[in-house]
């Protein structure tokens, strides 16, 4: 039998970290999360296009540009005010507002800083406007089923045992 590679219609489970330009890990997943490969996922397309034809064991490493992966700082997007107009729960760095426009549109906020009787918030995500560098391993390949290519996501969240 030949070694399972990742392509169209497989079920395919990766673990990863993602390094900020300064080389700092951002976040780390050591426990495999699955994706259908040419699928519905939110997985980046430049990282599935470098996972393409890998097996298990194989390891890539794909930088992404602020507009390939998070994109820019929008400016627009941050908001200060004087802390007096802010409710207590939400005068500390990390809480999260949510705000919702005429239209019903929602968009969360979180505080970034507090500092001389400001508060700032911000709704851009935490890395955008930076290049970061996707450090993935594959962990598991497998034939997708229809309910999953359909959606785009392994229906079990895990990898087969071997």
């Amino acid at each position: 039998m030949s070694e399972e590679r990742v392509g169209k219609n497989k079920a395919v489970y990766v673990t990863y970290s993602i390094l900020k330009s300064s080389g700092e890990v951002y976040e780390q997943s050591d426990v495999p999360i699955g994706y259908v490969h040419g699928g519905k996922s939110d997985l980046f397309e430049k990282i599935e296009k470098a996972l393409e034809g890998k097996s298990i064991g194989d390891r890539v490493e794909v930088v992404l540009t602020p507009e390939e992966g998070f994109g820019p700082h929008r400016p627009e997007l941050t908001f200060t005010d004087d802390i007096d107009n802010v409710p207590p729960e939400f005068r500390r760095i990390g809480a999260e507002i949510e705000f919702e426009n005429e239209g019903g549109e929602t968009m969360k906020f979180h505080v970034t800083r507090i500092e001389d009787g400001k508060l700032t918030i911000d709704s851009n995500h935490d890395l955008a406007g930076e290049t970061v560098t996707f450090v993935v391993d594959v962990a598991a390949i497998r034939k997708a089923t229809m309910d999953e290519i359909a959606n785009g996501m392994p229906q079990d969240g895990l990898p087969p045992l071997n």
